[in-house]
């Protein structure tokens, strides 16, 4: 997946000003910046979700296997099929069972599965829950802890198969024990997926990721390895903020 000079509006405010991104198959890339700098922003331009606020808009391009996601007949909601998303905050349904939460978005796009108890088994083993919650999977999702909702939020995007996971800030309502979970999670994961992570914690950043974007009043100042980053990085902004000068 790839962006190129990005925008995005909320009314007559940029928020995101032109970033160009690509998000490498089967590597996990956080986006790291101080609050308020777009990376929200931006990773909901990738599966399209900034365009339901009212009164924002994109421009820019954003391909999804060489192909343009907001070229006119590009259905969004199949979109968001392929590059799903976990939420900062867990949400699961509160009204459905775990196993109706782990097969909420295939229902949602009107689609049935034609073995769903194996695909429920096989989506909460991807999310290291099945042991956790195969005597309970009648109970309600909101029953589990947070960091359990978390896991079965990946297990419902994982039901989609998706190409691309987009993660914003998912660790940052979590525990530390919860946290490493998460994190364990995201690596196991990448052997399969492409991911990107919005993170506002710089040592999950260094933990979980390939490659980091470090993004600055809605620009993107610097994109590397993740381990060069870090230590030998090629903006001073990047270095103020990574030592903790500012952010």
């Amino acid at each position: 997946m790839a962006a190129a000079g990005v925008r995005a509006w909320f009314g007559d405010s940029l928020a995101v000003k032109g970033i160009s991104l690509d998000l490498h198959e089967r590597e996990v890339t956080a986006i790291i910046g101080p609050s308020g700098c777009g990376k929200s922003t931006f990773v909901r331009c990738l599966n399209r979700m900034h365009e339901v606020i009212p009164g924002a808009r994109v421009d820019g391009e954003v391909t999804l296997d060489g192909k343009d996601v907001y070229a006119p007949g590009v259905n969004p909601v199949m979109l968001r099929r392929r590059v799903g998303m976990v939420f900062q905050k867990p949400n699961p349904f509160p009204t459905m069972s775990i196993r109706d939460n782990v097969l909420a978005g295939l229902r949602l796009v009107g689609q049935r599965p034609d073995r769903p108890a194996e695909l429920v088994e096989t989506c909460l083993r991807q999310a290291a829950l099945w042991d956790e919650v195969k005597d309970t999977l009648d109970r309600s999702g909101v029953s589990l802890s947070g960091g359990q909702q978390q896991r079965l939020c990946v297990a419902r995007c994982l039901a989609l198969a998706p190409d691309v996971i987009l993660m914003d800030e998912p660790c940052s309502a979590l525990d530390p024990i919860a946290t490493a979970k998460i994190e364990e999670l995201i690596h196991e994961l990448s052997e399969r997926y492409t991911i990107a992570i919005v993170t506002h914690n710089m040592q999950q950043a260094a933990r979980v990721s390939d490659t980091t974007a470090f993004l600055y009043q809605g620009e993107l100042v610097e994109h590397d390895l993740t381990d060069r980053l870090f230590t030998k990085p090629r903006h001073q902004r990047t270095e103020d903020y990574i030592s903790g000068r500012f952010g």
